[in-house]
């Protein structure tokens, strides 16, 4: 308990309550404009957090990501237009609830959703990540090894539709982090002779070009024009009926276990756990025919669980360093940008840092509360009005600008070029993103931790697989790489009979 005690009298300095409640206004207004995602956001925020005090920097990443979470659901609502991918399934109902004329009511209850699917994420991000932490302090280098490998493997079968697909983005991801110098031989690898290359491509800058510019382009195609008009936007309050928030609680709790569940898993995200907890309040309830048509209980189910996975997808972030999802990779290289290594010896090094980001998860959360009903949903709502065309050269510029400053370096702008029309090329043939960025964060992790490993053992190899977390790692790996496989050629194998 001191551990958190602590860290709560730094996160509420000026500093860092500033920034959560400015960040998470910011998230809910980036959620609540389509084409706008919480992933954009912090990858243009990154590059402006060198000079910040790390407490401050982390403040206002837990509050563009639990704020735009919760804003998604605003255009989910009023346009059937989900403001992020986790918003899908808060269309289902959310929708029609707002063609019947209770806009209001939705958005109340996604926001009281939101919020408590927030908070259970962040108590279990809390009780579950000091405790996996200390378990992981026996670790030597074969166990972190073939942590790196299962990471790389369950993100690359378990993102997009394709397992293949998903493998050979971890593995380009591997050859992106080869670049530069080795930090055990000191040899240039892939420099082509370039001196800027010696140091790696910066992991910032290819975050930024991958995950902020297809969006970007993508909202450019659709040349929007218009906006809605004020007519269409028009909130009249309805009043809940007699015992329908009491309804609302096994929902909330539903949704909140299978989206901490689901948070933990790498490479899950938070459109899975909103679509599991949706179908699971839809199997559980007495009336499933009413969902689709505007049943509360869907737009609580989905909003609560993606919410839930949040804080959850941390956990083996913050405590192995392999980040849940591509926003928990986007904390990690926050924590890379001022010099600190995530994994177990985090919270032993920088409890206060490690135990004030949880805190600042869970306090973000309740400023859902305070901040999202009376202030997103009437205020937030109405930049719906705004025509997409005017985002897009807003948002080159702050691409441009964030990212030169990383390094003062113009050609750090062509690498964002380059790999933003990667980015879109390759989401176009549905190949998925997130394990590319996890190959490059993992890639050197694995790398240094097996050669480690050979030196002390002298070479043999077998040492990599003799002790008992090693050989079970190793065999959930394997499963994880061929179970995949085996059922998607199943798959193809039955079509083709058919």
């Amino acid at each position: 308990m001191e551990f958190y005690t602590n860290a709560l009298t730094h996160v509420l300095s000026f500093g860092p309550l500033t920034a959560m409640i400015g960040a998470t206004l910011l998230g809910v207004l980036i959620g609540a404009l389509p084409g706008l995602n919480p992933v954009m956001a912090i990858a243009l925020l990154l590059p402006l957090t060198y000079s910040m005090d790390p407490l401050v920097a982390l403040a206002m990443v837990a509050g563009i990501y639990n704020g735009s979470m919760y804003g998604g659901a605003i255009p989910a609502i009023l346009l059937r237009i989900p403001g992020t991918p986790a918003s899908i399934a808060t269309t289902f109902d959310g929708f029609p609830m707002a063609d019947k004329g209770e806009a209001a009511k939705a958005l109340k209850i996604a926001c009281w959703s939101s919020a408590i699917g927030g908070i259970a994420s962040a108590i279990a991000l809390m009780t579950m990540g000091p405790l996996l932490a200390r378990v992981t302090l026996f670790f030597g280098p074969a166990e972190y090894f073939w942590i790196a490998i299962f990471g790389m493997a369950s993100v690359g079968v378990m993102v997009g539709s394709d397992p293949v697909k998903g493998i050979m983005a971890a593995v380009l991801g591997l050859l992106i982090g080869t670049m530069g110098i080795d930090n055990l031989s000191g040899q240039a690898r892939f420099t082509f002779g370039q001196t800027w290359l010696l140091g790696g491509l910066d992991l910032i800058v290819v975050l930024v070009g991958l995950y902020a510019l297809p969006p970007v382009l993508q909202l450019a195609e659709k040349a929007d024009l218009k906006g809605l008009s004020a007519a269409q936007l028009r909130l009249t309050n309805v009043p809940f009926k007699p015992g329908e928030i009491r309804g609302l609680i096994p929902t909330w709790l539903r949704a909140s276990g299978i989206g901490i569940g689901v948070g933990i898993l790498p490479g899950a995200g938070g459109n899975i756990a909103a679509f599991l907890s949706y179908n699971a309040a839809k199997n559980a309830s007495d009336d499933p025919s009413s969902f689709g048509k505007g049943n509360p209980q869907g737009v609580a189910a989905a909003e609560c669980g993606n919410n839930a996975d949040n804080a959850a997808s941390m956990i083996p972030a913050l405590s192995l360093g392999i980040p849940g999802n591509v926003v928990a990779a986007l904390v990690l290289s926050a924590l890379t940008i001022h010099g600190l290594q995530p994994g177990p010896q985090l919270f032993h090094q920088n409890p206060v840092l490690v135990g004030g980001f949880m805190m600042e998860m869970l306090l973000t959360s309740v400023l859902i509360f305070a901040l999202g009903g009376a202030v997103a949903t009437r205020v937030f709502a109405q930049f719906q009005r705004l025509p997409g065309v005017l985002l897009v050269p807003s948002i080159l510029i702050l691409m441009c600008v964030g990212v030169y400053v990383i390094n003062g370096r113009p050609v750090d702008l062509w690498v964002m070029l380059v790999a933003g029309l990667a980015g879109y090329i390759l989401e176009k043939v549905n190949v998925p993103l997130a394990p590319i960025i996890l190959g490059m964060i993992l890639g050197p992790m694995a790398e240094q931790s097996v050669r480690r490993a050979l030196l002390i053992s002298r070479g043999d190899a077998t040492e990599l697989l003799t002790r008992p977390i090693s050989a079970a790692l190793a065999i959930a790996t394997l499963l994880v790489i061929v179970w995949p496989i085996f059922r998607a050629m199943r798959r193809r194998r039955n079509t083709t009979k058919a």
